[in-house]
């Protein structure tokens, strides 16, 4: 196990045409359900958010399971005209939340479901428990994989039962190559393993002299002000240190520039990083906006775009930041490299110094320079990773997998019920028994 060469998708879009002579073509749209642990603003939620957006109503009938609340990334699915439910899992597995869960797959009866994310996942495979016929599940695995001791405990904890049962669902999937190694070192499935890079919504995330000039009046900044912005949650591993320790930097040379900065718990509330702002004397130099909904807005302000992360797969915000023609720095972690090509700049992770080196090379340019790094970006993602071409390849696979016939049937229990509101007590506690039996072997082997 782990050691499986990762599956090419393009093989495997070629295995359904052929092997479905003009394609798979059921007779209704098939069920889908996305099963996520939360609905904030995030890069997997907004990826999740993408995918519903573009997704083909004709063939595929799509639900999405919240593990926790509904947010306001569920607000806009839900405008969308896509249902979505909540369970309020958060006192962990053994809890009625379970059975809630088990009540909803059992009704909405998926042709296939996707977990997101390690709790996802996971969640997603023990729904498929309570489905009364056979059902396909794909893992989506959205991150790379540096060292355990990054994650919180519980996560670090489903990441290792998520290696166990790896073998299980009927594909993993990865954004990027790097995430597959990552996990196949620590005892991933690979064999059934697809690789989709995030895709980019060219049209909402597009170049806008207005955005830049909004912005700046917005934060009270002269029009002409340099705004470089790093956008993301706030997260250890996305090293907001080094940003702000970079940016304190720069000032040394530029000292009129600007930064903004938006995500979950990138705001004043933030106490560990309002100090290290105030300790930098970067108060009146910083503008940490938390989370928002217009980040297309914001990231079409910026003069330049940043991601520090220690620890990355591949990077939406940079792809967003292309897309809006904005030259980015990244740091070489995961797939970021690969997607700023030519287009951008590359510095060592956790290195503050070679970050500010960075931002006044690109400084340099000058207006028109930046401006032609900023359109050989975009061309890029529209050329490379347009959010229609990962569309196509989301459906492609559902198509494939169901059309494949696997079912989890042979490798988990099919629970038999009168209505899908009433799983019988006795058999839910017992499945419910042998899931948490697997999950304390794989802590206390991990």
């Amino acid at each position: 196990m782990g050691n499986s060469p990762v599956v090419d998708f393009s093989v495997e879009r070629s295995h359904l045409a052929s092997s479905n002579g003009n394609g798979f073509k059921p007779k209704r749209p098939l069920r889908v359900l996305h099963v996520i642990n939360d609905l904030s603003i995030g890069g997997t939620e907004m990826t999740l958010y993408k995918l519903l957006s573009r997704t083909d109503r004709d063939k595929f009938k799509p639900t999405v399971i919240s593990l926790n609340g509904v947010g306001k990334l569920g607000d806009r699915v839900k405008q969308l005209g896509i249902a979505v439910e909540a369970v309020g899992l958060k006192s962990g597995w053994r809890s009625l939340s379970l059975l809630r869960l088990a009540r909803l797959a059992r009704r909405i009866e998926p042709d296939l479901i996707q977990g997101w994310m390690y709790h996802g996942n996971l969640a997603a495979q023990f729904a498929g428990l309570f489905v009364s016929r056979p059902v396909s599940i794909i893992w989506n695995i959205r991150q790379s994989l540096y060292t355990l001791d990054d994650e919180k405990p519980a996560t670090a904890r489903a990441i290792k039962l998520g290696a166990r049962l790896s073998g299980w669902p009927s594909r993993i999937l990865n954004n990027s190559q790097k995430s597959v190694s990552q996990h196949a070192a620590i005892g991933y499935e690979t064999s059934r393993t697809v690789v989709i890079p995030n895709g980019f919504d060219t049209e909402s995330f597009n170049p806008s002299t207005e955005s830049r000039v909004s912005v700046r009046a917005e934060l009270g900044m002269p029009a002409e002000t340099i705004l470089v912005g790093r956008i993301g949650r706030y997260h250890h591993t996305k090293d907001h240190a080094t940003f702000m320790r970079a940016a304190a930097l720069l000032l040394n040379d530029y000292p009129d520039t600007q930064f903004l900065l938006a995500g979950k718990d990138v705001d004043w509330n933030n106490g560990e990083l309002r100090t290290l702002v105030q300790d930098l004397g970067l108060v009146e130099r910083v503008h940490l906006l938390g989370e928002r909904l217009d980040m297309p807005r914001l990231t079409a302000a910026l003069d330049i775009a940043t991601s520090s992360s220690q620890a990355e797969g591949f990077p939406n915000v940079i792809g967003e930041a292309m897309s809006c023609a904005v030259p980015c720095v990244v740091t070489d972690v995961g797939d970021s490299v690969w997607l700023a090509g030519d287009t951008g700049r590359a510095v060592p992770p956790q290195d503050p110094e070679a970050l500010a080196v960075a931002w006044k090379d690109v400084i340099g340019l000058g207006t028109e320079g930046r401006r032609g790094l900023g359109a050989a970006a975009r061309t890029r993602v529209m050329r490379r990773f347009s959010l229609a071409s990962v569309v196509d390849q989301y459906e492609s696979l559902y198509q494939l997998v169901i059309a494949e016939g696997l079912a989890t049937s042979t490798k988990s229990v099919q629970l038999s019920a009168s209505s899908p509101a009433m799983v019988p007590a006795s058999e839910f506690e017992r499945v419910d028994e042998q899931f948490s039996k697997i999950t304390r072997q794989a802590s206390s082997r991990g």
